[in-house]
């Protein structure tokens, strides 16, 4: 990591002080920030570890079953998202709203943005990170680890975003257990964490609900985000349980085969 920035600091901070627009100077700097880490990926596999093809150990294999492993959690993370404001609105937190006349752009639009996301940020935590830890610790000490850092990461900003911390851990370990019910592929946990994206996306951009506040922030979701409440917890936490009853169900089928 320290390479990484190393190497990548020299040529963005240049970027960031010539261009006064924030969202553009972060368009221009962290693609490059990110190719930089795939290439250094690559080196450390072929020089550290002597293996060359190190993305094919993180998950990046078997295209068939990871397109279609990436489809169905896209399918479980849009579908979770959308009930848990169907919930809420059968108690009379949320009211929905008629669509935008942009809708159809919106939710293309969100497609593509949960998409990148999910598989950024998936190779780089649930890819390379979880990769690390797994070398020199045991199964759940790599688990808990990586999914303490993932939500750590994600709260570095104000209380809003912090107050969704112990949501962001349970996602973090979904993530994890998406991946071993997979036979270690990264399809499931790439779809499962666009999908939430994509769906979050089509609510809040789509303005597709108006909040009654018959009910504090913090059971529906500080800041108008799902997972920074109570709802969201909940939510997730059955996502949990069913995703860790199929990692482990994968690994008691793989359990005579290693003898």
């Amino acid at each position: 990591m320290l390479t990484l920035l190393t190497i990548w600091v020299p040529i963005a901070l240049p970027i960031t002080r010539l261009v006064s627009d924030n969202n553009l100077a972060t368009i221009l700097t962290m693609p490059l920030l990110y190719a930089e880490f795939v290439l250094l990926v690559v080196l450390w596999g072929r020089f550290v570890y002597q293996q060359p093809n190190l993305l094919k150990r993180y998950g990046f294999r078997q295209p068939r079953k990871t397109i279609r492993n990436l489809v169905k959690g896209l399918s479980i993370g849009l579908i979770s998202l959308m009930l848990m404001f169907v919930v809420q609105s059968l108690f009379g937190w949320v009211i929905w709203q008629g669509p935008q006349p942009t809708f159809a752009q919106i939710f293309l639009e969100g497609a593509i943005v949960a998409i990148a996301y999910g598989l950024a940020e998936e190779l780089l935590f649930r890819g390379w990170l979880l990769d690390e830890l797994q070398r020199g610790y045991s199964a759940r000490t790599a688990l808990l680890t990586s999914s303490i850092v993932y939500a750590a990461l994600h709260c570095i900003r104000p209380l809003q975003e912090s107050i969704q911390f112990p949501a962001l851990i349970i996602l973090g370990m979904i993530l994890v257990w998406a991946k071993r019910a997979t036979q270690g592929r990264l399809g499931l946990s790439i779809g499962l964490h666009a999908g939430l994206i994509w769906g979050y996306y089509i609510v809040n951009v789509g303005q597709l609900v108006k909040y009654s506040n018959q009910v504090p922030e913090w059971v529906t979701g500080v800041g108008r985000n799902p997972l920074a409440g109570i709802v969201g917890i909940f939510s997730l936490s059955a996502i949990a349980v069913w995703i860790r009853a199929s990692a482990r169900r994968q690994q008691r089928s793989r359990l005579p085969q290693d003898g």
